[in-house]
C-alpha cells in the first residue's frame, strides 16, 4: 500500500470517528506513523520526514480459518517451550480484541485451558474483559495479540490483568515491531520481529 493509500484509509478512518490509537491499532501502524499521515493528508506542503515503521498485512492468513490454526499450533508450542524454559504455570489464554481473539481461542483448545477476552481503551472507555469468558483472578496468564507495534495496547492488558490479581506470564504475538523482549517485565515472544533499518 502506498503512503498516499494509507494517508487516505487514515483519513477515512479518522472521519469515521475513530481515534488515532484505533487507526494504528486497524492498520497496524505506530501511533506516530498515524499522526504522521493525517498531518500530511492535511497539508499541501508537508515535508516533515516519515517516522520509522514497518507496515504489516497478515490477510492471506485471517481469511483461512485452517491457516490462523495452523499459527495458533506455532504459537501454542512456542508458549510451551517457553512455559519449560521459564518455569511458569499456565492457567489461561487472554486475547486482545479483536485480531488476539482467533489465535487465543485456537490457543485455548490446544492447550486444553481457559479462555478469556480483554478489550484494551478506545477513547472515552477503559480497558476491560467480556464476563461470559473465564475471569482473571488468581490465574497465570498468556497474553496473545496479532502485532506489536509500541507496546501500549499490550502493557495496558498486562496491567489490566495485574489490577484484576491474575499473573500475566507471557505476552505472544504474531509479530513484534520493537527490539524489546519483555513488556512490564512481562516477556514478549513473536513469531516474525519486524523492524525499521535506518542509517
Amino acid at each position: 500500500m502506498s503512503i498516499e493509500n494509507m494517508a487516505q484509509k487514515a483519513k477515512e478512518l479518522k472521519e469515521k470517528g475513530h481515534a488515532n490509537r484505533e487507526i494504528s491499532q486497524e492498520m497496524h501502524l505506530s501511533q506516530a506513523t498515524v499522526e504522521w499521515l493525517l498531518a500530511k493528508q492535511a497539508t499541501d506542503n508537508f515535508e516533515e520526514q516519515l517516522p520509522p515503521d514497518v507496515k504489516v498485512g497478515w490477510r492471506t492468513i485471517g481469511v483461512s480459518g485452517s491457516r490462523i490454526n495452523s499459527i495458533a499450533e506455532i504459537m501454542a508450542d512456542v508458549i510451551l517451550e517457553e512455559q519449560e524454559k521459564q518455569g511458569f504455570d499456565l492457567d489461561m489464554v487472554a486475547g486482545l480484541t479483536n485480531n488476539g481473539i482467533p489465535l487465543a481461542t485456537i490457543i485455548s483448545d490446544l492447550l486444553g485451558i481457559d479462555f478469556g477476552m480483554i478489550r484494551p481503551s478506545r477513547e472515552g472507555t477503559e480497558t476491560n474483559y467480556a464476563s461470559n469468558y473465564a475471569g482473571l483472578k488468581d490465574k497465570h496468564i498468556v497474553l496473545v495479540d496479532d502485532v506489536v507495534s509500541t507496546g501500549s495496547t499490550a502493557k495496558e492488558a498486562i496491567n489490566f490483568i495485574k489490577q484484576s490479581n491474575g499473573k500475566p506470564v507471557l505476552t505472544m504475538v504474531l509479530i513484534n515491531k520493537k527490539a524489546d523482549d519483555k513488556l512490564e517485565d512481562v516477556p514478549l515472544r513473536a513469531l516474525i520481529r519486524a523492524r525499521p533499518v535506518r542509517n
